[in-house]
């Protein structure tokens, strides 16, 4: 399937309205891309973020595309296919909308993605630093630990297969979405677990430290986490073909 040549930044949120009022004005300020969207894929906030989209979009002509889920449950995951379904453009760029992920990287991505035409960048952070911006030392080492077990597990061709912040060809979507576990906060191993072909390369960013709100990291995030391996595990070899 063609697609039009240009980005789709997705970024699942959930009341993230006062990290969302700095990011949002920033990427349209310092993107180089002239051919994208911005999606917002709002997992039913109650802190006025449709109040803000709707105050913004009124003096952009490009406006942003706000994607409400309603449903009882809140998955990230299923926001991010939400947002990939909808989007238009050939290359899809996942990010977090809490400010830890820094926009000023999204131009050098693309620029990497078509030069070196691989099927995933992944922006990854130096798990095996000292210390990380703005993660507790239990948070650092958690990562790390699911991180080394899951890369002996399945070889991945990224230090950081946990990482929000990605860019990806479309089609690599549509060719496996009925193979994504479809569940939890972590659609990035989902993808990558569903096609062992993947040209996958990966670029150092520096890890931003949250400013306003708070993680939404919980017992029920890390359970929803620990199924989703043992699911990819138990279907590795039917699911990746």
């Amino acid at each position: 399937m063609h697609h039009i040549s240009g980005i789709s930044i997705v970024i699942p949120v959930l009341n993230e309205r006062k990290n969302l009022e700095k990011l949002i004005p920033t990427i349209y300020k310092i993107i180089k891309i002239k051919k994208f969207e911005l999606i917002i894929v709002d997992d039913h906030s109650n802190d006025g973020t449709d109040i803000f989209i709707n105050k913004f979009n009124k003096s952009r002509r490009n406006k942003i595309k706000h994607l409400i889920r309603k449903a009882k449950n809140k998955d990230l995951s299923k926001s991010c296919v939400l947002g990939f379904n909808k989007s238009k453009y050939k290359y899809i760029l996942v990010m977090d909308g809490d400010g830890q992920h820094n926009p000023i990287y999204i131009n050098k991505m693309y620029k990497i993605m078509i030069s070196r035409d691989i099927d995933i960048l992944v922006a990854v952070r130096d798990l095996f630093s000292s210390r990380i911006n703005g993660l507790s030392f239990l948070r650092v080492n958690m990562s790390r630990t699911i991180t080394l077990i899951i890369n002996g597990l399945f070889g991945f061709k990224t230090i950081d297969p946990m990482s929000g912040f990605f860019l990806f060809k479309k089609n690599i979507f549509l060719k496996n979405k009925k193979k994504l576990f479809n569940q939890g906060y972590k659609i990035l191993f989902d993808l990558i677990t569903s096609d062992k072909n993947l040209k996958i390369d990966d670029i150092k960013i520096n890890f931003l430290i949250r400013k306003k709100g708070s993680s939404k990291l919980d017992f029920n995030i890390i359970k929803i986490l620990l199924k989703h391996i043992i699911y990819k595990i138990i279907y590795k070899f039917s699911f990746i073909k």
